[in-house]
């Protein structure tokens, strides 16, 4: 075997940042919308699996879970996020409320090729995701953006969605008066010529073409808000509700709207659907974008996007980040697994050479 197949490539989170500031964060948030858009209009579930995540979640002193997210492509490779989720994070540690690694699998041999800080990807991808959703849901003349919730995935939804809309305001809310003071400071690398309003949630659904809510909410503390005015043409990116019993949005708008799920089985179980009976819920976002004349009519409507994460967007950015590595030579390539002279012999190592 030849010693490039026999290596890792680790890329830590110091590696992840080092790639976007050489590529450039706006080339690399449009190089991630269209290389997802391409996985997604390519998906084949004949060629591609992808099963529930699944893992453990805890209560006590720090409540959160560990849990992983697998995809296989055959012929090609298994990729396995392993994420954190822990709300309590920023305030006792000040870490992120989600941690996570992504690791990629070669299918000819089980070698791990390579591992990513998932942390800054997930973001990254998260982001990507709705604005994709957006593009296809949203109306293409949506200026107006609410965040119900100012953390970190406030910054890259406002990001990615600003690479696919002219926005001209972003209005925002955060029960953290310090997390929403200083939202204008957190994203003033975007270089946006856009205003930024502090606002009450109920004016932000009123006066807002698309939102995003990602909030840390608790368990069985939803929605966030009750039945109110909004534009007939609202689209929601609901990107808080990823546990049972965790949901962002009351029912009454859900049942009014067209509801687009990411992993139709995963949101039942995590997401904003699994309020819902199987009747009340649309199409997921593969049929809607590998048939996208059939959804025009939605961009005139409510729509919800029901973001509960997916693989296949873990199996995209990581390939675009593996791809870049290569390509600047960043990252560390190590000898991770133990491969022995024989292949049939893990003691080979203690063997002393005879000599005759």
């Amino acid at each position: 075997m030849l010693e490039k197949e026999t290596s890792t490539l680790v890329l830590t989170g110091a590696d992840v940042i080092s790639i976007a500031e050489r590529y450039g964060l706006n080339k690399l948030m449009d190089t991630l919308i269209v290389r997802l858009k391409r996985a997604i209009e390519n998906y084949d579930t004949t060629i591609t699996k992808i099963p529930i995540r699944d893992g453990f979640n805890y209560s006590g002193k720090n409540p959160g879970l560990v849990e992983w997210m697998p995809i296989h492509e055959k012929e090609k490779e298994v990729v396995i996020k392993v994420v954190g989720y822990h709300p309590q994070n920023p305030e006792n540690f000040n870490l992120p409320t989600i941690l996570s690694s992504i690791s990629s699998y070669d299918t000819r041999t089980g070698h791990l090729k390579g591992i990513a800080d998932g942390v800054f990807l997930t973001a990254l991808r998260t982001g990507a995701a709705s604005a994709l959703a957006s593009k296809y849901l949203a109306k293409p003349e949506s200026t107006i953006l609410g965040l119900i919730g100012c953390g970190a995935q406030a910054v890259t939804q406002l990001h990615a969605i600003s690479r696919v809309f002219e926005l001209n305001e972003v209005m925002i809310f955060d029960i953290d008066k310090s997390t929403m003071s200083s939202f204008k400071e957190r994203i003033s690398m975007l270089d946006l010529d856009i205003s930024v309003q502090l606002a009450t949630i109920d004016k932000i659904i009123e006066k807002s073409d698309i939102v995003c809510t990602e909030t840390s909410i608790e368990v069985g503390t939803g929605p966030l808000f009750k039945e109110l005015d909004n534009k007939t043409h609202l689209h929601v990116n609901a990107i808080g509700s990823d546990f049972p019993g965790k949901t962002e949005l009351p029912l009454d708008i859900l049942k009014r709207s067209f509801v687009c799920p990411d992993f139709l089985e995963q949101a039942k179980i995590e997401g904003e659907c699994q309020q819902l009976k199987d009747s009340d819920i649309g199409p997921d976002w593969v049929e809607v974008l590998q048939n996208p004349e059939n959804f025009l009519h939605v961009q005139d409507k409510m729509s919800i996007f029901d973001s509960t994460g997916w693989a296949l967007e873990d199996q995209v950015v990581m390939d675009l980040f593996l791809d870049l590595a290569i390509e600047f030579g960043i990252g560390l390539e190590v000898a991770l697994e133990n491969v022995s002279d024989d292949a049939k012999n893990p003691y080979n190592f203690l063997l002393k050479a005879v000599e005759i």
